[in-house]
């Protein structure tokens, strides 16, 4: 299975335990298939350190971390799509982990409603958990 780009909206639920949101988080981390990029830890680290969760921020920062390497061209494009489609007010962040997440053929797992419109037009796989499962699968 492809590494799993574990989105900020995710990363919220499994550290505040809420609901079943982010459920197989463990199981993924055990797995060593969780990775990060640093738009994601950038979202999370500031305010880990602000409530000094050293383990938490050790943790993702132990994670394998894809660098970033922006492409506008592709960053346009892709918005260019998302606007022809009626997909408005998806912002910068959430286009550069589109492309990080394309251009390293990985998996997101997020619960972030941009993501999941974008799907039906950019040629990506989002993880999605089933219920009484592990670990479930990827969706295109």
């Amino acid at each position: 299975m492809s590494n799993i780009l574990v989105d900020t909206s995710i990363w919220i639920h499994y550290f505040n335990n809420s609901d079943n949101k982010a459920k197989n988080i463990k199981t993924l981390l055990d797995d060593n298939l969780v990775c990060t990029n640093d738009i994601i830890l950038t979202e999370l680290i500031p305010f880990l350190k602000h409530e000094k969760q050293n383990d938490i921020i050790e943790l993702l920062l132990s994670l394998r971390c894809y660098k970033i390497e922006i492409d506008w061209n592709k960053i346009q494009f892709y918005q260019y799509l998302n606007i022809k489609n009626g997909i408005n007010a998806v912002g910068i962040p959430d286009l550069i982990i589109l492309q990080n997440t394309l251009d390293n053929d990985l998996i997101i797992y997020s619960n972030d409603k941009h993501f999941q419109v974008m799907n039906s037009i950019h040629d990506f796989r989002r993880y999605k958990e089933k219920s009484g499962q592990q670990a479930g699968g990827a969706d295109k």
